[in-house]
């Protein structure tokens, strides 16, 4: 399995939504932490009604024989505690909330380790004939690391405390008929926890932005967002719970599979125009780092305080030049060939049409000239048409029965345009404020 391919991907989703702008412990959506894919502990899930879930499934479907082999790598990131101590006079040490040495601040913050399980390849075979469980754990720790100002002496310590978890991961397989196979993964929280605990409490204790990253050889997964038509009905009876498992890799390769907490389309990629994580959910680069760039000399102190990643984040983007920033303004690229040879535009989507409409004792058709007469109280749009002669372009009734007639205006130069049913050149009115033409012309 050539994580290495895929891991500018697998990292996006692990940090997705990790801080928010505007990237400060102060505010109010970085106090609780989150990410996508928390997976926290059971007693807690079943005492909030599964609300907050403690286990994740997914399920794919494999093409190949029982002989093919799968290995999976679950990750996920636990919070570590870092306090804050400042020495006093007496050499004691004491907790703070924050602590300032030569202009640079340390404050109390929840960081991230990363955690990784490998389950060792499986042959399917093996897997139908009895699920594998992989258990883990990690032992609680305490390290402590010492502040020292610019003269060398001991001014405080951080100290992060990192909290016991155990879990479990379970494969099972299953024949769907001799050319393809169903596997389920599922992945649960099972460290002890009070069940009463509040949310916040467990944080330390929960799997944030749980993934697999799997890998067959001797076999191909099998899209989930695009099976063959004949796999059609037993890719749909796939269950997952709280991820989504898509093709990544080379574009066409179906050897690796990425189960993300959050919907991504087969073969995701990182922009390449992006130079770097910026962690916020549904992040625009270019607006992220212009509203950093804005930010106070107080303000960017206290985002470089939160940890190494949001420092590392506020210096790059200090850092771009005229052209990084021209790059970040926006691309065009065609992310999947169309189906058919042409496409019709989105604005293009027609209602219910009409034949002809009556007006007065006249009928009126498409392609019938007529003169725009606004009703009074129209908008300003309407006004300015008012007294312009134009083409009946269509006649719709909408899913209200009201009927609209759909104009391009004889002398607008963009009427072409309008024919080609583009918003801006194409107008509606009702009946009562079209006469036809031919009335005057009589």
């Amino acid at each position: 399995m050539n994580r290495a391919a895929v891991e500018p991907v697998i990292q996006a989703v692990l940090y997705e939504g990790y801080v928010l702008y505007p990237y400060r412990a102060s505010s109010c959506k970085n106090r609780q932490r989150w990410t996508f894919g928390g997976l926290y502990p059971r007693a807690y899930s079943e005492a909030q009604s599964a609300s907050d879930p403690w286990r994740m499934q997914t399920q794919f479907l494999i093409e190949g024989s029982p002989n093919a082999l799968l290995e999976a790598e679950v990750g996920f990131l636990q919070s570590i505690t870092r306090e804050v101590a400042e020495r006093a006079d007496d050499g004691v040490m004491h907790k703070v909330e924050a602590l300032d040495i030569d202009g640079r601040r340390y404050q109390s913050w929840q960081e991230a380790i990363e955690r990784r399980v490998v389950v060792r390849a499986s042959h399917l075979s093996d897997l139908i004939a009895s699920p594998k469980a992989t258990p883990f754990a990690f032992s609680t720790a305490q390290e402590s690391e010492t502040l020292r100002d610019s003269q060398g002496h001991d001014a405080g310590a951080l100290i992060r405390t990192q909290a016991a978890m155990e879990g479990v991961i379970c494969i099972h397989a299953e024949l769907v008929d001799a050319n393809y196979t169903r596997v389920t993964l599922t992945v649960e929280n099972h460290t002890a926890c009070d069940e009463h605990a509040t949310r916040d409490a467990t944080a330390c204790a929960t799997f944030a932005s749980t993934h697999a990253v799997l890998g067959v050889a001797g076999g191909a997964f099998v899209s989930s967002i695009d099976p063959p038509a004949a796999l059609a009905a037993a890719s749909a009876s796939c269950v997952n719970q709280g991820c989504y498992p898509v093709l990544v890799g080379e574009e066409g390769g179906r050897s690796m599979m990425l189960v993300s907490p959050i919907i991504l389309y087969d073969y995701p990629q990182v922009a390449p125009e992006s130079a770097g994580d910026l962690f916020d959910g549904t992040e625009i680069d270019e607006i992220l780092t212009l509203r950093i760039l804005t930010m106070t000399d107080e303000e960017k102190r206290e985002m470089a305080a939160v940890d190494d990643r949001t420092r590392a984040l506020l210096a790059r983007t200090e850092s771009l030049d005229a052209q990084a920033m021209a790059k970040l303004h926006g691309a065009w690229r065609v992310l999947r060939p169309p189906a058919e040879s042409e496409i019709e535009p989105p604005w293009a989507a027609r209602t219910p049409q009409l034949a002809f409409l009556r007006i007065g004792n006249r009928e009126v058709k498409v392609n019938d000239r007529v003169r725009l007469n606004p009703r009074p109280g129209a908008d300003i749009m309407d006004i300015a048409l008012a007294g312009k002669e134009a083409t009946i372009e269509s006649i719709e009734r909408d899913f209200e029965d009201r009927v609209h007639v759909a104009v391009t205006i004889d002398d607008d130069p963009g009427r072409d345009f309008g024919l080609q049913r583009m918003p801006g050149h194409r107008f509606f009115f009702a009946p009562e404020e079209i006469e036809p033409l031919q009335a005057y012309e009589a």
